[in-house]
């Protein structure tokens, strides 16, 4: 009778191959709902209990839509900067043994440990019209200080690492044998560069775009210093947000902040399925 209760028992679930991977995964859940989703549907919520008639004049307000319009199109192009220059300061790093090169890989990651203040107070210095640099364009009629264009290099200073640090472990495991024959079969550099090492670095090199360009669009601390923040001119949403708070405008700086999350959500998605789909590719 024995035998027979174990023949039609049920089989026992093989045991995972992480330890505790009930309790781990449960505490994972909780921790992320708890730090991310948890504040991000306070927001949510709170935004949901905006009238129509208040979105329209949120929307409609010319100075939401240019803070909004130079965060997002300043991030954009700084990000855009990143995985061109960042990629060749990666190749760079990784291709060729220089004196210095251990020196060099350093200050990359100088933006990570500066803190953001000190990065927008020496940026500001350096590109005022009384600066090192900015006394050298001032003349050429280039102005960086207290301009969009001192936003962008606010933000491709605090992304750049992203993009070097996402594509170089990338770059060190392409089989250069691969660069040997598409050589041998007669492709030059650029073709050997499109066709064999970009496809192999492509998907880092977006991972590294989309980091870039979500730091770059929540960046505060180094941007407010060398934007000047002249409404309408060079004044960033997280700025805004900030100043509807000081105001006691607090269904403002939501619904402000939702629009942020939304856009922000939108163009990681955006980068995600781009991903998606070309790792479909290549696979098939």
């Amino acid at each position: 009778m024995a035998t027979l209760v174990l023949k039609f028992s049920l089989p026992r679930r093989a045991p995972s191959v992480i330890p505790g991977f009930g309790p781990t995964l449960g505490l994972t859940l909780a921790y992320l709902s708890l730090i991310v989703l948890l504040p991000l549907a306070a927001l949510v919520i709170k935004a949901a209990g905006t009238t129509w008639a208040q979105w329209g004049v949120i929307l409609s307000d010319s100075r939401v839509l240019s803070a909004l319009s130079l965060s997002f199109g300043a991030a954009l192009v700084a990000a855009l900067i990143n995985a061109v220059f960042g990629l060749l300061v990666a190749w760079v790093l990784v291709r060729y043994p220089f004196p210095g090169r251990r020196f060099v890989d350093a200050v990359v990651d100088l933006p990570f440990a500066l803190p953001t203040a000190v990065a927008g107070i020496a940026l500001t210095a350096l590109y005022a019209p009384n600066g090192w640099l900015g006394s050298l364009l001032e003349p050429l009629g280039v102005k960086v200080a207290f301009t969009p264009l001192g936003v962008v290099v606010a933000m491709v200073f605090i992304g750049l690492p992203f993009v070097v640090r996402t594509v170089e472990p990338v770059l060190h495991d392409v089989d250069m044998e691969l660069e040997e024959a598409a050589a041998s079969l007669g492709a030059d550099r650029l073709q050997t560069f499109v066709k064999v090492i970009l496809p192999s670095i492509l998907p880092s090199l977006l991972t590294g775009f989309s980091l870039a360009l979500a730091r770059a669009v929540g960046e505060y601390g180094s941007v407010i210093f060398i934007a000047g923040n002249l409404p309408g001119i060079s004044e960033i949403a997280p700025l805004l947000i900030v100043t509807r708070l000081e105001q006691y405008d607090y269904v403002g700086a939501t619904a402000i902040a939702t629009l942020m999350l939304g856009i922000s959500f939108s163009l990681l998605l955006a980068v995600n399925l781009l991903q998606k789909w070309r790792r479909g590719r290549m696979g098939g």
